[in-house]
């Protein structure tokens, strides 16, 4: 069995450290580097039921795409809920590893695995990063569909290919408006906005969209037939998890390590519940 330094190196080299952005928090969280690891558990977030998803599974190293501590903290008491995970993995010896946006910007990445589980071809990175010289990494991806489909038909592939959500997808836009190219960006996107106008697609496909970006991207004229899909932020950043969890595996098999890697399929989107509108129309504000 390897030990948890060799896997850590492994799982840098995948996402180096370096390729997060400045305010992130990578890296390893909890764990010791001489300890061995038989077995391990990919997830979005490293949050109680995870942790207790990986202590019933006996991981010995979680690995998750949001971080644990992404602020500073004075403490890690169990009577904080991050702290009850670090003690719950402490005492369990279980590593903790995070990926988060220099996963994102990876090759593959978060955004390739969401295209890829919404069988999109990947044209270029939305925005490259400027390290690359192959023009392969960055934020978000430029794809191309098989062949044109409305914003409903899309929207409708997108509610039955990512993993299901109280929110389903909302879209903004004629959902009779033909989609040959789409942006996608797995969490919270509208901050690539500019990008996706520069890029010149169809469609738009993220998660955590809020009002006031969105309604001044739709009332921009010059895009106005550009549909946006706002997905669960959970939802676009698990196909990740299958994505990582299959690279390990390849790692594991060429250097005879034999791991058991497995991926959390436990819903940790917070949101619980949807009540529909009664009507679409537009029928104005209640009296």
């Amino acid at each position: 069995m390897p030990r948890l330094s060799e896997v850590i190196a492994a799982l840098e080299n995948l996402w180096p450290a370096e390729w997060a952005e400045s305010w992130d928090a990578v890296g390893t969280v909890v764990g010791d580097p001489d300890q061995e690891v038989a077995r391990v558990l990919f997830a979005v977030d490293p949050v109680q039921e995870t942790v207790d998803e990986a202590v019933r599974l006996g991981a010995d190293l979680l690995v998750t795409h949001h971080p644990l501590y992404l602020r500073g903290t004075t403490t890690v008491a169990a009577s904080t809920f991050k702290g009850r995970a670090v003690h719950t993995l402490i005492k369990n010896d279980i590593a903790l590893h995070v990926a988060h946006t220099n996963a994102d910007r990876a090759d593959p990445g978060v955004s390739d695995a969401l295209a890829g589980a919404l069988d999109l071809r990947v044209v270029r990175p939305l925005v490259p990063d400027p390290s690359d010289p192959h023009g392969r990494r960055g934020l978000g991806r430029v794809c191309a569909l098989d062949h044109p489909v409305t914003v409903r038909e899309f929207a409708a592939r997108a509610a039955a290919r990512l993993p299901a959500t109280a929110q389903g997808i909302r879209v903004a836009g004629d959902p009779e408006a033909l989609v040959r190219t789409v942006a996608v960006s797995g969490g919270s996107g509208d901050s690539l906005f500019d990008d996706v106008r520069a890029a010149g697609v169809d469609a738009f496909l993220t998660a955590d969209l809020r009002h006031h970006p969105a309604a001044e991207f739709m009332a921009d004229r010059a895009h106005s037939s550009l549909a946006l899909l706002d997905a669960a932020h959970w939802a676009t950043e698990w196909p990740w998890c299958e994505l990582a969890a299959a690279q390990l595996d390849e790692i594991s098999d060429r250097h005879g390590w034999d791991l058991r890697v497995h991926v959390s399929k436990t819903v940790t989107d917070p949101w619980t519940a949807h009540a529909a509108s009664t009507t679409t129309d537009s029928l104005g504000a209640p009296n």
